[in-house]
């Protein structure tokens, strides 16, 4: 990971807010916000939650069940990422699905984890909404 890829919250004593994630991600809010809605909807049990893994990575926010991370969503200035680590069923599973070949390509080439394979996906406009959805809906089968 290089150094402009880092959360635009690095002060570990400040908990995003809301109104600052705003207008931190900027046009991208509602974004985030229909990724979120999406997921709950899917997951009403997802527990949302700002998470500081280190200075080197800044504040995070993740939706998860009761063992795992269903999905990561990370700030950065005026767009975000959405985050994923799918086990080795879910990566069959996204293979063989319509998301986009660049996805497919990201995740194939993803080092393998005992956790499985992450990977992360650049939230700039609405284009990219439907793949996420299809990626949040493998998570939560697998």
């Amino acid at each position: 990971m290089d150094s402009t890829d880092t959360s635009i919250f690095p002060d570990k004593v400040t908990v995003p807010t809301e109104s600052l994630l705003k207008k931190k991600i900027g046009p991208t809010y509602n974004l985030w916000q229909s990724i979120r809605r999406f997921t709950l909807e899917h997951y009403p049990n997802g527990k949302e939650e700002w998470y500081y893994p280190g200075v080197k990575y800044g504040w995070n926010f993740r939706i998860k069940d009761k063992k795992r991370a269903i999905l990561y969503l990370l700030p950065r200035d005026q767009y975000f990422m959405a985050a994923f680590v799918f086990g080795e069923k879910a990566t069959k599973e996204v293979l063989s699905s319509d998301v986009s070949d660049d996805i497919k390509a990201e995740l194939k080439q993803a080092r393998a984890y005992a956790e499985g394979r992450g990977i992360r996906i650049n939230v700039t406009n609405r284009t990219i909404l439907p793949d996420i959805e299809k990626l949040i809906m493998i998570k939560l089968r697998n």
